[in-house]
């Protein structure tokens, strides 16, 4: 028999594969090999040097052994001493199940289990051992892998399976081409997965993680290679501006100039559009860089060539934000009934979310599918089947973050050709980043502020100071007084914590959190798949501020007497939710208390402050751009971030945040803070398939192995040449966990 990845446990490991299988889900040789260590430990020749709660493995010689029965209950306990001639150690079964017939005193053996003190005795209770002959050398070398536990079958029962496993196994594939193993100086996958399993040091485990982090990203590497090959066959309709129309009108009317910036990124995707293959473009930049007047433009010239342009928002409050900025930047641009109807070039922008009348959205279904909405603004309502488009010819998705690839493929769909995508992120993405989730898309950035653009100054508030608390709503009655406003953000809707969705989480359900990747010392425990139940930022469990509650206080603090408030989250009916945002806008709310539902595309010059109580709650990025919200008119801006914890990386959060307010510096924090399975997108397909590569220190690994794999790609674009690759790329990512996918 051929033994290779898919052969069952069974016929090789007997009785020992069953207990894998029901404890662990372990059915095949490449289940098994996948089973990795959770960590390592050494030998112990000396037991003095033992301690409560070490994983000990240690060789010593039986002392003494006596099996009595147990007077509490029924059974027969066996205790015997072991020593290694100086110190002596205490070993403890709670069955005899023929321990007293191995070992008896005199008998050599290797012991290894946790630890445990018994009436200020150290001993091992219900070790692993195994008897040594007496030629064995008792100093034995190398490591121990340690394994999470399996119920009813012993660590080094485990060893035992993977070393016979090993021992018959005849085929291994490996996707690493041995071309770019040579090239890159990195260890086969067999000897890799040897060298996990059972190393002989730790510069074997070292060399092997190396090998497997360079896999992880060769692999994600060769999918978006792939994914942008297959890109570069679709065809679509070219898209460019007429002379005379409604872009160079609307150019026309802008009250201020482009920036340097704005002026290159629209000559990048005016480029694209013109060209014959679907644009796929990434455009990142700055909170307040003028993202919006690029797409604008870029939706304009679609509009120009006789297409339609849809934008894609994750929240009705965005998407009605959205439509207020176009329609106010296009101004009598955006009062046509049809494509190029007036005296002048104009078109019609329409709205479409989920919570519109019934007349409402019919109006805007028939005015999508007739064509005489140029400009179509909404949420995920613009992907149900019912809506059709005229000629969909530009997709705009922002915050292309909250969306699953099968809602963006699904309005890409809908086009009568591939229409051209244009992503916006108002998050600053590290480079390590982009080449890893965004490396199948062109990527243009702003880093330029419009001018006009007023500072804003961030203060961390410790509600543990007296006082500080009181004068944060002091300032906020100082500033709405001096006529201007204030949004005051909670990380939940209700107080009970039974909102059936967290205002931490109204854009997005927060991915659960995953410890990838290994320690910087090689010694180090390692262990790929343990969870962490702390809570975001190491802090304590304890409740969050609420929407509704913090309302409520408000009306009764002696400093905001007076002051108009009013209340804005997910669950508001889209009416009302629009309805406050138009009269926040227009000045008919002095304080605005809400969810982070204004965290990103909410534009409200006159707003100045704003407080985000449990700060310590919410991750960089996102501390980033609800701070981004003030300081967008004539007036500085001033961010309180409150908080009660004195975690130490809920602290250095905070504090990293007040000290600078540039995002890419903050971004690559982010990434630092956060873990793979967040950024990649674990939530919405199950665990990422990373286990080595560490997005915030292997960018050097990442550029390495992105060379590698588009080059190899460019000359073997179905990867007919390399069929362990091919197989790899589709099992391990696969088109519905592919992280690179997510867009995490």
């Amino acid at each position: 028999m051929t033994v290779g990845p898919q052969t069952p446990l069974k016929g090789i490991i007997g009785q020992a594969a069953t207990r894998l299988a029901s404890g662990r889900d372990l059915h095949t040789v490449e289940d098994l090999l996948g089973f990795l260590p959770r960590r390592y430990t050494t030998w112990t020749p000396d037991l003095s040097r033992l301690h409560v709660g070490m994983y000990a493995v240690v060789v010593a010689t039986v002392r003494t052994a006596t099996a009595r029965r147990m007077k509490q209950r029924r059974g027969t306990i066996f205790e015997a001493t072991i020593t290694d001639g100086t110190q002596n150690l205490g070993v403890t079964f709670f069955n005899n199940y023929g321990h007293a017939t191995k070992l008896v005193p005199g008998a050599r053996a290797v012991f290894a289990g946790q630890v445990t003190a018994f009436r200020d005795r150290l001993q091992l209770a219900h070790p692993d051992y195994e008897l040594l002959e007496d030629a064995e050398a008792a100093d034995r070398t190398g490591l121990l892998p340690v394994y999470s536990r399996v119920p009813r079958i012993q660590n080094w029962t485990i060893v035992r399976s993977v070393e016979r496993v090993l021992d018959v196994l005849d085929e291994w594939p490996d996707p690493v081409p041995a071309d770019v193993r040579s090239r890159r100086r990195v260890m086969g996958s067999l000897e890799a997965v040897r060298a996990l399993h059972l190393p002989t040091s730790f510069a074997d485990v070292q060399r092997a993680r190396e090998r497997m982090r360079f896999e992880e990203a060769f692999l994600l590497q060769t999918a978006l290679a792939t994914r942008r090959a297959e890109q570069a066959q679709e065809a679509t309709t070219p898209r460019a501006p007429r002379a005379g129309g409604l872009l160079e009108a609307f150019d026309a009317r802008l009250p201020w100039a482009l920036t340097a910036g704005q002026k290159a990124v629209s000559e990048e995707i005016a480029a694209d559009l013109a060209r014959p293959t679907p644009m796929n473009r990434l455009l990142q930049g700055e909170v307040g860089s003028g993202k919006t007047v690029v797409a604008v433009r870029a939706m304009l010239a679609a509009v120009d060539s006789g297409g339609q342009a849809a934008l894609l928002a994750p929240t009705e409050v965005l998407a009605a934000q959205h439509l207020r900025s176009i329609r106010g930047l296009l101004g009598p641009l955006a009062e046509g009934t049809g494509l190029f109807a007036g005296s002048g070039p104009a078109t019609e922008v329409v709205l479409l979310t989920g919570g519109q009348s019934t007349a409402t959205r019919r109006t805007a279904l028939l005015d999508i599918a007739s064509g005489q909405a140029g400009i179509v603004v909404g949420t995920h309502a613009l992907i149900q089947d019912k809506v059709s488009f005229a000629d969909l010819a530009l997709v705009v998705v922002d915050e292309q973050h909250r969306f699953g690839v099968e809602q963006r493929d699904a309005l890409r769909g809908k086009g009568n050709t591939a229409p051209h995508v244009l992503v916006m992120t108002a998050t600053p993405i590290p480079r390590t980043v982009a080449m890893t989730v965004f490396g199948d898309m062109d990527t243009s950035m702003l880093r330029e502020l419009p001018h006009g653009r007023s500072p804003i100054a961030t203060h961390v508030v410790p509600e543990s100071r007296p006082g500080w608390l009181d004068r944060t709503w002091g300032r906020v009655a100082e500033e709405v007084r001096a006529g201007r406003q204030a949004y005051v953000v909670c990380p939940r809707i209700h107080d009970d914590g039974d909102d059936g969705l967290d205002g931490l989480d109204e854009l997005a359900a927060a991915p659960a959190p995953l410890l990838v990747g290994d320690s910087a010392d090689p010694e180090a425990a390692y262990e790929p798949w343990e969870e962490s139940e702390e809570e975001p930022g190491g802090s304590p469990a304890r409740p969050l501020r609420s929407v509704l509650k913090v309302h409520d206080e408000l009306t009764r603090i002696p400093s905001l007497a007076g002051l108009r408030t009013a209340v804005l989250h997910g669950e508001l009916p889209a009416e009302e939710k629009d309805a406050v945002m138009t009269a926040f806008a227009r000045g008919g709310i002095d304080v605005l208390v809400a969810t982070t539902v204004v965290e990103v595309g909410v534009d409200v010059p006159n707003a100045t402050v704003m407080v985000i109580l449990d700060a310590d709650r919410f991750g960089v990025s996102q501390l980033h751009q609800l701070r981004g919200r003030v300081g967008r008119g004539e007036h500085p801006g001033l961010c309180l971030l409150v908080s009660a914890s004195t975690a130490e990386p809920a602290t250095q959060r905070l504090d990293a945040v007040a000290a600078t307010t540039d995002g890419f510096e903050l971004a690559t924090l982010d990434v630092e803070q956060r873990r793979e399975g967040d950024i990649l997108g674990a939530a919405q397909h199950g665990r990422t398939s990373l286990r080595f590569l560490r997005l915030a220190r292997d960018e050097e690994v990442i550029g390495i192995a992105r060379e590698d794999a588009f080059a190899l790609v460019e000359a073997d674009p179905a990867l007919a040449s390399h069929p362990d690759l091919a197989a790899a790329v589709r099992d391990r990512l696969g088109p519905d966990r592919a992280a690179f996918l997510e867009r995490g």
